[in-house]
């Protein structure tokens, strides 16, 4: 019988060398790529069950490759493994895409253990993100039912209406700038904002800046 077919990508050669490593008794790794739009490339090409998708890639980052993904292979499984620890990320990504979500500081014996569960047609979802999912349902179970903006939002709208680069923003939040891009891009998506312009005026709008 044919061993589950997996394809990294990260931007980090020792780390999909150690994937690899630890993947290849059970499952046939297919492919590692290093870059979001190598990613997309040869993934048609491949069609593994599974791809283990770390967010911060250049070229393409995850959460975008992600959602293409989902168009180009719909019936592959992708089970992200970050370091970012910001909840409205995995909200994001296991709403749209994702059928695994795992920090990078998770036991590999959890990366095993997640392919194993995405390819029986479950979720899974590494146990501390999975609570803050949990706390942030109870405090507004609607919330996904209606437009708002989260904390984490609030707060990159506050600095980039204020005149912070994303750069600036990234390093006051203790966060990188591709964090505050998918919170920027998300925010103007969600609230249909064209320009920085229209940044500003909602974020006076909404009260999170003045406009005195």
């Amino acid at each position: 019988m044919a061993r589950p077919g997996v394809l990294l990508a990260d931007d980090h050669t020792l780390v999909l060398e150690a994937f690899k490593k630890l993947l290849e008794p059970e499952f046939e790794v297919v492919g590692t790529v290093s870059d979001g739009r190598a990613l997309l490339s040869v993934a048609p090409g491949l069609k593994p069950d599974v791809i283990v998708l770390d967010l911060s890639m250049p070229e393409l980052n995850g959460m975008e490759a992600g959602l293409q993904l989902r168009r180009l292979l719909p019936r592959t499984k992708v089970v992200v493994l970050t370091m970012n620890e910001d909840p409205d990320i995995p909200r994001e990504a296991l709403r749209h895409w994702a059928s695994g979500y795992l920090l990078k500081k998770s036991a590999g014996s959890e990366l095993i253990k997640a392919i194993r569960e995405v390819l029986r047609g479950r979720t899974y979802v590494t146990p501390k993100v999975a609570q803050q999912l949990r706390e942030g349902f109870v405090r507004d179970p609607r919330r996904k039912h209606k437009r708002a903006l989260t904390s984490r939002q609030r707060e990159v709208l506050l600095l980039l209406a204020e005149g912070r680069t994303m750069k600036e923003t990234a390093d006051l939040l203790h966060v990188t700038p591709r964090t505050v891009a998918f919170h920027k891009y998300r925010i103007m998506e969600d609230f249909d904002l064209k320009t920085t312009s229209d940044l500003v005026k909602f974020a006076i709008r909404e009260r999170v800046i003045s406009a005195a």
